[in-house]
């Protein structure tokens, strides 16, 4: 495989994680890196990660992509779909491939098919290919169910359910799950959106698709998780009866019949974290990582990951489902 020239575009806490990572990799070159922050602007990326001078220097203006002949850009700014799609034009338009943590980017054509249809438009007419992945949405809820269905010959249901103790995650994370709000206060913020996670809907479309299923209908649940002790962060000090995360519940149905179930529970403090897939199907499958994949490090590693199958995929906007097995490599 030749080796990548890699663009990092978006240098908070998961961007800075993605680039530590691709700079490891001897199939990647990091030939530039793009964030709005002044702080960062005009520093190598190099410095920011820790490694030394890579000769990669920090933009605030996509324009950079002209002249970085970039053939991937590993993309982590942002969960909205309408706020990042046009970035991704400016970078689709420099000729190069996206690969993004985009939440809504991981499966936009139910939830968003005029949007979808302009970005895998535009990905054709530049000949480059875009794809949304991450830990969930995209692969534990996801991507790694639909995988376990290989050995069936019948499937009747998928359950997915995701433990994560938002403790051991980054400050950002705790605070979008509403860790230390009041119940009042979580209530105004699950009405305003700025409490919930971003990508239960992408992923329950996406294994509906994939498996040839068509929902009769769908909902969506997002509950508090109140702490019965005290807990405290490098973030957050919560006191019992307070809010320590969300329990939000993806169902979809045909019929009466409830066919896929995605149950994720993030909240500070969690006990017995987990991700466990069961399948019921012929043959049944049931699978369980103890511990849980922790969303920081996999999401990084499945956008390095990705990196070579996004840059030899055929040119449009892509899911998970459409690429091969997606490996350490």
């Amino acid at each position: 495989m030749a080796r990548l020239r890699a663009v990092s575009y978006g240098l908070g806490p998961i961007g800075l994680g993605i680039a530590r990572l691709a700079h490891r990799r001897a199939g990647i070159e990091l030939v530039g890196a793009i964030d709005i922050d002044p702080q960062k602007i005009g520093r190598d990326l190099g410095d920011l990660i820790g490694v030394g001078a890579i000769g990669a220097t920090v933009s605030g203006d996509a324009a950079a992509l002209a002249g970085a002949r970039a053939d991937i850009v590993l993309h982590a700014t942002g969960s909205s779909l309408a706020r990042t799609a046009p970035q991704l034009h400016a970078i689709m338009e420099a000729g190069a491939n996206i690969v993004s943590t985009c939440e809504e980017l991981a499966y936009p054509w139910a939830a968003a098919p005029q949007l979808a249809a302009e970005l895998d438009a535009a990905a054709r007419r530049y000949g480059v290919t875009l794809l949304g992945t991450g830990v969930n949405p995209g692969y534990a809820m996801d991507a790694l169910p639909l995988m376990l269905t290989a050995p069936c010959v019948e499937v009747r249901g998928v359950r997915v359910s995701r433990v994560v103790d938002a403790a051991r995650r980054r400050g950002p994370l705790q605070r979008k799950v509403g860790a230390g709000l009041s119940a009042e206060e979580f209530a105004a913020r699950v009405r305003d959106g700025s409490v919930r996670h971003v990508g239960l809907t992408e992923s329950l479309q996406m294994i509906a698709t994939a498996l040839g299923w068509q929902l009769d209908n769908g909902e969506e649940l997002i509950q508090p998780m109140i702490a019965e002790h005290r807990i405290t962060t490098d973030v957050v000090d919560v006191l019992p009866g307070r809010i320590a995360g969300v329990h939000q519940i993806a169902r979809g149905y045909i019929g009466e019949r409830e066919v896929i179930t995605l149950d994720l529970r993030m909240y500070v403090g969690a006990a017995e974290p987990h991700d466990a897939v069961v399948i019921d199907g012929d043959p049944p499958v049931q699978m369980q990582i103890a511990g849980g994949l922790h969303g920081d490090l996999a999401t990084a590693a499945l956008i390095v990951n990705a990196a070579p199958r996004v840059a030899a995929a055929q040119a449009g906007l892509l899911s998970m489902s459409d690429l091969p097995i997606v490996h350490f490599w």
